[in-house]
């Protein structure tokens, strides 16, 4: 099957079973989401979405947060995996955000990735689901999936090369919602560990299970 068959496979099947597709963090607006997905690196979006609100009590908005001392930041973000450098990253994000962006959360990915704390994935991230530009973020769930599924070759061995693949052969109007298609395909059915293939609605179109 040619990779722009597979392609249209795939998405076909995402577009008719799982047509609303988002990120399971909360927020309700672009510097709370900021602050998640910051500490949503190497934790579950249950763990953070359980610390954001108090700490979004106590630290509403960038200026309140660029105020603070990381010891304060740490206080409530301690059960959240590296706590000590995401209070750091945290703050610093929060300065710049307001001596540099005036407390608003830009929206491009070069712009984004200057904060202290936001890598590529992160921009990715910010931009596709604040402001749905066509950004993929390749977090470990897209990265598997997609090299599973064969959307991407073995030769995408990283994730900007993942990242470059998919939004080659993705429609860009399409981008923002993909990449939760696939983030969410990973986390639930085509697990890690325990990939759950005999159910899977894509399994007709997928280089793992044929490979089995």
């Amino acid at each position: 099957m040619k990779r722009n068959e597979r392609f249209e496979y795939v998405l076909n099947w995402f577009r008719n079973n799982m047509p609303v597709a988002e990120t399971e963090l909360l927020y309700s607006n672009p510097y709370e989401l900021l602050v998640a997905v910051i500490l949503s690196a190497q934790c579950t979006d249950k763990r953070v979405n359980l610390t954001t609100p108090a700490f979004f009590q106590r630290f509403p908005d960038p200026t309140s947060l660029a105020a603070a001392s990381p010891d304060e930041v740490f206080t409530y973000i301690k059960s959240i995996s590296y706590p000590n450098n995401k209070a750091k990253h945290l703050v610093g994000m929060a300065q710049k955000l307001v001596h540099e962006f005036g407390g608003t959360v830009p929206e491009k990915v070069e712009e984004l990735i200057q904060l202290p704390g936001v890598g590529r994935k992160t921009a990715n991230v910010i931009a596709s689901v604040i402001y749905q530009k066509p950004t993929m973020a390749v977090d470990t769930h897209v990265y598997r999936v997609s090299r599973r599924i064969g959307l991407v070759p073995q030769t995408a061995n990283t994730p900007l090369k993942v990242e470059k693949e998919l939004v080659k052969h993705i429609p860009q109007h399409e981008i923002h919602k993909a990449h939760h298609w696939l983030i969410l395909h990973g986390r639930y059915v085509c697990t890690a560990r325990n990939p759950q293939c005999a159910t899977c609605g894509l399994a007709a179109w997928c280089n793992y299970q044929l490979k089995k």
